[in-house]
């Protein structure tokens, strides 16, 4: 079994083995540690997305100790995940679009809502600091600049990293405790992978998101998967994961390139979907704007200056904006203050998940004008409506994060990070998306490009409706497939 250490043969120094030892024991002295726990596993319905994408919940903890109910071992695939931002919450829903999509029952298993369990409470505090830092970062300089920027960059990619993961992973291992160990995992971040792999789940495919390689993403004992050629080289050899030395490469069967990881209703509609786009642009219909705003208001300075400068482009109905908070309801008192106008043209869609999806499908065939902003208290309905969104928007605006890899025409604003500036690199040279606008002046350029020129738009959507040809968003599915392929072969990565 994998652990702290060591990683594909590449030994950690004992002083980051220590560290790593130490790290669990605080964990430990702050949590309990549950490992002798006989946890109940029982599978429910979802009642927010369970019918559009055929998901159900797996409950931990919820019956008698030792309780396992509702799975299905022959056509039951467990979609790993935990709430850390959007992000592995909008990778987990296309990974269990495709299995739905290909005949398979997803198991939604979200490690950070178990909140008696150990695993849960340590996941949790880790969250909280992330996403305090990631607040910080956007208003001080000096601490993005010397402290986060360095490291999301080169801290989390380094080798020594992935003992500490390793070792807090073994605190989240109990919820597996009464899973079927023969039904295969996807993790869509990797501790639901680490503590499948510790847990004894025989069939793991770790889903890494990212196309910057860092450390932080290895799962030793499961498959990791790949959107990127650029990411599949730089895992296989650990570029750069123990400063200049050369490390021991990963097994060509533990590392598997697969395409971009798309729900299966976004990637079945990509030629419908741009094609209507592009009748939009030729007969001079506003052209409409997707703007997700998450990480608590993050950036939320960049979006006010969007809205601003779009402000009489919707009063003369030249263009639209769709604006997804999420489930942060502060947004929307922030955006008031910031873009104070934008209230004499909005209409907002709050907490009426039947209603946001009504007018999703209905912006597909039928015209929209002004301001429409979307809240959700519910995380399910808060990360898939950016989805139902997606496809009657012309131009989606996000940091280069997750959604760097949607099939859809996008302006990249200022990164969370350094590693995601690869997400708007990658997304550039595949045709489907901008640069990285770094300022705000930048950003309004690229808004302006979009909104007054025709070619910006088309030069898009032919990439988009050609890299579908080539595959490059069938990821989701050719996880899928690896996944049951390892359980049809019997072997273990």
């Amino acid at each position: 079994m994998a652990g702290s250490e060591s990683v594909y043969g590449n030994a950690q120094k004992a002083s980051v083995i220590r560290k790593a030892e130490k790290g669990k024991e605080r964990y430990i002295r702050k949590f309990g540690d549950d490992s002798n726990a006989d946890y109940s596993a029982e599978v429910v319905e979802n009642k927010y997305i369970g019918d559009i994408l055929g998901v159900k919940n797996i409950e931990i903890g919820k019956s008698e100790p030792g309780t396992c109910k509702g799975f299905d071992e022959d056509k039951g695939i467990i979609v790993g995940n935990i709430r850390m931002g959007f992000g592995h919450y909008r990778i987990a829903m296309a990974m269990a679009s495709a299995a739905h999509s290909m005949g398979y029952t997803p198991y939604w298993m979200d490690l950070n809502s178990y909140p008696e369990t150990t695993c849960t409470k340590v996941i949790s505090a880790q969250n909280e600091l992330y996403s305090m830092g990631s607040r910080i970062s956007q208003t001080d300089k000096l601490f993005n600049k010397f402290f986060w920027e360095p490291m999301n960059y080169t801290g989390f990619k380094k080798l020594s990293y992935n003992a500490g993961d390793q070792k807090n992973a073994e605190l989240m291992a109990p919820v597996y405790k009464n899973v079927p160990k023969d039904i295969p995992v996807i993790g869509t971040h990797v501790w639901p992978a680490q503590a499948a792999v510790h847990a004894g789940m025989k069939y793991v495919v770790n889903a890494i998101p990212d196309n910057w390689p860092m450390a932080l993403h290895f799962a030793e004992g499961s498959v990791h998967t790949i959107q990127c050629r650029f990411a599949y080289q730089g895992y296989r050899t650990m570029s750069g994961m123990a400063g200049k030395n050369i490390l021991k490469s990963m097994p060509s069967d533990s590392i598997i390139y697969t395409g971009h990881y798309i729900d299966d209703e976004l990637v079945r509609n990509i030629e419908k979907d741009n094609a209507a786009r592009l009748s939009r642009k030729d007969s001079g219909k506003p052209m409409r704007f997707l703007l997700t705003i998450g990480g608590a208001g993050a950036q939320k300075e960049i979006f006010a200056a969007i809205i601003n400068e779009l402000l009489p482009d919707i009063k003369k109905n030249k263009a639209v904006l769709y604006v997804n908070i999420g489930d942060y309801m502060n947004v929307w008192e922030d955006l008031r203050k910031l873009a104070p106008d934008m209230y004499l043209y909005t209409k907002t869609h709050f907490n009426d998940w039947e209603e946001t999806k009504r007018f999703c499908e209905e912006a597909l065939t039928g015209d929209v004008e002004g301001i429409h902003l979307f809240c959700h208290n519910n995380i399910f309905e808060a990360v898939y409506a950016t989805n139902l969104l997606m496809r009657s928007c012309d131009v989606l605006v996000t940091k280069p994060s997750e959604l760097s890899f949607y099939p859809v025409p996008k302006l990249f604003i200022k990164r969370i990070g350094g590693h995601e500036q690869w997400g708007a690199i990658h997304s550039a040279e595949m045709g489907d998306g901008t640069l990285e606008c770094r300022d705000i002046p930048s950003t309004i350029q690229m808004v302006r490009l979009f909104a007054d020129d025709d070619v910006t738009l088309k030069n898009m959507c032919s990439a988009i409706d050609t890299n579908k040809k080539l595959g490059l968003y069938d990821g989701a599915y050719n996880v899928v497939k690896l996944a049951m392929e390892l359980k049809k072969g019997g072997a273990t990565a």
